[in-house]
């Protein structure tokens, strides 16, 4: 039976909740609820087990905050002997607007402090990542700020939109191969 780790990037506690920077948690929890599983809290991260069409889904959403994800990230791909090719790490990405999603094989950090971190840890940038485009809609020196915020109401339809696509994303990802499924996902506007 295959096995993939989908990794949904985010920060712990209340006040992250539903922001932009927590997209990755949403979609995992979306994915997650959709194949009916739930969230546990084990060893630097929330797991989740699915199983879906013969594959099984470890979902982790670390516990270790946003800039310190690569820690969870390894030791569950150790954990559960899953390839790095068959993990998806799911994040927020300030360089593409609202109305994307970029899936890509590898690639740098872009500046996120969370993929550094992983790539850091495992030595490679050479990992699928499903960006979630969230726009640079903000004042010169207020992006922290904005990236910590909650979605304006306008954004809100567009995001449910695109959280559903992500977990079709994933399932295509693991049923299809990640270049069949780029060649789906990356052309999209929404």
């Amino acid at each position: 039976m295959s096995k993939f780790l989908i990794i949904g990037l985010g920060n712990i506690g209340d006040e992250y909740a539903h922001t932009r920077h927590n997209i990755g948690f949403d979609v995992a929890d979306a994915f997650v609820l959709k194949h009916g599983g739930f969230f546990q809290s084990k060893r630097l991260a929330e797991v989740a087990e699915v199983k879906w069409k013969g594959k099984i889904f470890i979902c982790i959403k670390p516990t270790t905050y946003m800039n310190l994800s690569g820690r969870a990230v390894k030791y569950w791909l150790d954990k559960e002997k899953i390839p790095l090719e068959n993990s998806l790490t799911i994040v927020d990405d300030l360089a593409l607007p609202l109305d994307k999603l970029r899936l890509r094989k590898s690639g740098s950090d872009a500046g996120h402090n969370g993929l550094r971190d992983i790539q850091n840890i495992l030595g490679t940038d050479e990992y699928p990542k499903l960006r979630f485009g969230i726009g640079n809609n903000f004042p010169k020196g207020m992006q922290v700020e904005y990236v910590l915020s909650k979605w304006f109401k306008e954004e809100i339809p567009v995001v449910k939109i695109k959280i559903e696509k992500c977990v079709e994303v994933i399932e295509s990802f693991a049923a299809i191969g990640i270049d069949k499924t780029m060649s789906l996902v990356n052309n999209l506007s929404f």
